[in-house]
């Protein structure tokens, strides 16, 4: 008798073909090519002032695995190999004391605190907007139009003008610069907020009317559980632009310290490097807060029964 597990299995099934049907390999291949364009570029920046600085020492023939290798060694290059940049994080993360104004976990943390403080007001102030929004028509009408055009302002263009307010009326430090990321993440989480608390059904709707609930039962209920998915949506949005507001606020305050000092630092002395492992630190910080926002979400979406 012939084996139906056998027969019904698919043939010619490769461990190349299994690894590429889940999430692992498309990742892997999207993050290899992306290193490899990186370092073709950086070879083809870096190439014209290599080639300057080997016809000043009087070698106008240079082998090319020599010139390549140059380039991608140069200390202040115009784009740094990724190798550049790792050795550069290894050496501010793992090499330097955590209270070091050269460790970039120093600097992560100035940038983490207005970050966090930033995302909570605005997150605060999204909700509420939300839940005047959807209960009232005058706000609906008058409120939501100003919210909207709130973020058609440039935030290099508001954010000195936050910092100036704030510190002549004697606030400065953390505040000034949480403001500025409570700007940019109250917007998406009022949207979304909006979108969830509207989204049950009228027949459900309906059938709260019929039982008499009053508004603050419907809301509670009704609303609430069907925007919390919509909601974390929208503060997975709002962290990563809140860390942006927080980096941005560092610019115009000349801040001796957090990645937007970090930067500065770098581009006022030619240190691209120093850049490069800012804005990985950066990308690298704002990836593991969504990502936290993210197991939050599946933890409280299991507990109302709502898991996906």
């Amino acid at each position: 008798m012939t084996d139906i597990s056998l027969s019904s299995s698919p043939r010619g099934t490769s461990p190349f073909t299994g690894l590429m049907s889940g999430t692992t390999g498309p990742v892997a291949v999207v993050v290899l090519a992306i290193f490899a364009i990186w370092y073709v570029a950086a070879v083809g920046l870096n190439a014209p002032f290599q080639q300057e600085l080997f016809e000043r020492a009087g070698r106008a023939d240079v082998p090319m695995n020599e010139f390549v290798a140059a380039t991608l060694a140069q200390d202040r290059p115009v784009l740094p190999a990724p190798h550049q940049v790792f050795i550069e994080i290894y050496e501010t993360t793992v090499e330097k004391n955590i209270t070091s104004k050269r460790s970039l976990i120093y600097h992560s943390g100035i940038t983490l605190s207005s970050t966090l403080l930033g995302f909570l007001l605005g997150t605060a102030l999204g909700i509420l907007l939300a839940v005047g929004i959807v209960h009232s028509r005058v706000l609906d009408k008058s409120l939501m139009p100003w919210v909207i055009t709130s973020q058609t302002i440039p935030i290099l263009a508001i954010a000195p003008m936050i910092i100036v307010v704030l510190n002549a009326v004697g606030i400065s430090g953390l505040l000034p610069k949480a403001m500025i990321s409570t700007y940019l993440a109250f917007f998406p989480v009022t949207v979304g907020m909006v979108k969830g608390l509207r989204s049950p059904d009228i027949i459900h709707m309906d059938l709260m009317h019929t039982y008499s609930a009053t508004r603050l039962q419907t809301f509670l209920k009704l609303r609430l559980p069907y925007a919390v998915p919509y909601l974390f949506t929208s503060m997975k949005i709002g962290m990563a632009a809140s860390l942006v507001g927080a980096i941005v606020g560092e610019l115009p305050t000349g801040a001796v310290a957090g990645l937007g000092a970090r930067l500065l630092a770098g581009s006022y002395y030619g240190q691209t490097v120093q850049i490069w492992s800012a804005l990985l630190m950066a990308a690298f910080l704002a990836g593991s807060l969504v990502a936290l926002i993210g197991v939050m979400e599946k933890i409280t979406l299991k507990r109302m029964g709502m898991a996906r």
